[in-house]
């Protein structure tokens, strides 16, 4: 009987590191990223903080790896930047004061700011909301008109 189980948590395992893979790809550091690399691709929310240590930015990243899947079915990618010093192309665009979430579209226009976290509910939400995504979602779904 011990052998069935052990041979059906084996079968879990790589389930367990192919949805850890997916979450991962979504998490990106700022860096060398620009936010034309995404235009027309991905949805990308911003994350900003003076500091990783940030409690703001702490809960946020916590809220956002709740449910990743929600974010992955809306092409978000998640990009976070808590190095005020490095400048980067997102920083320099936005120009963050201390914690901030900033979402985009695909079309490069910025669509919300906030100043405190959000979860993933609230985000999604607000996406579905956009007008890109909400053709997509009539391509995808359409009515029987």
């Amino acid at each position: 009987m011990t052998l069935i189980c052990r041979l059906l948590l084996l079968c879990f395992i790589p389930l367990a590191a192919m949805a850890e893979a997916m979450e991962q790809d979504i998490f990106l550091e700022a860096g060398d990223l620009t936010p034309e690399e995404f235009h027309w691709v991905k949805r990308p929310v911003l994350v900003f903080a003076d500091t990783p240590a940030d409690p703001s930015f702490l809960r946020q990243m916590e809220l956002l790896r709740e449910n990743p899947g929600a974010l992955i079915e809306r092409d978000v990618v998640v990009i976070t930047d808590t190095d005020p010093a490095a400048l980067s192309a997102f920083r320099r665009k936005f120009r963050p004061r201390g914690f901030s979430l900033v979402m985009m579209d695909k079309d490069g226009i910025t669509t919300l700011r906030k100043p405190l976290p959000w979860d993933v509910r609230e985000i999604t939400r607000a996406i579905d909301k956009f007008p890109i995504a909400r053709q997509e979602m009539q391509e995808r779904f359409p009515s029987g008109r």
